[in-house]
């Protein structure tokens, strides 16, 4: 099992932008599932985007044309840029990933993730 950390939250007026990222580390594989959700204060956890290891990717429909999901394999890191960003984005977001092969392509939004990041704040003010 290896380990996720985020980076990149921050407060931002709305219309503002954020780059999120997510480092992975003691993974092995080359096939992966790897995700963003978030979590806002007293809702459930949602997925947000999601990517597999070919690149296919898949969103939110509320997050669809203004977030965009990339991963860097030189740098072993998940992406998150967030664009137009509105309050009703303000969360806690956290990166998950998959490197069992329990899900592929579009479907790895639902994948029963394990690995987990401990998450970092976006807040957006209107």
């Amino acid at each position: 099992q290896g380990e996720l950390v985020e980076s990149g939250g921050g407060s931002v007026q709305a219309g503002g932008s954020l780059r999120l990222s997510c480092a992975a580390s003691g993974y092995t594989g080359s096939t992966f599932c790897m995700s963003w959700f978030r979590q806002a204060p007293g809702q459930r956890r949602e997925g947000v985007a999601s990517i597999y290891s070919d690149g296919i990717t898949n969103y939110e429909e509320s997050v669809k044309g203004r977030f965009t999901i990339s991963y860097d394999n030189a740098k072993n890191t998940l992406y998150l840029q967030m664009n137009n960003l509105k309050p009703e984005d303000t969360a806690i977001y956290y990166c998950a990933a998959d490197f069992r092969g329990r899900a592929s392509g579009s479907w790895c939004l639902y994948a029963p993730y394990d690995d987990w990041g401990k998450g970092t704040q976006v807040t957006v003010s209107s």
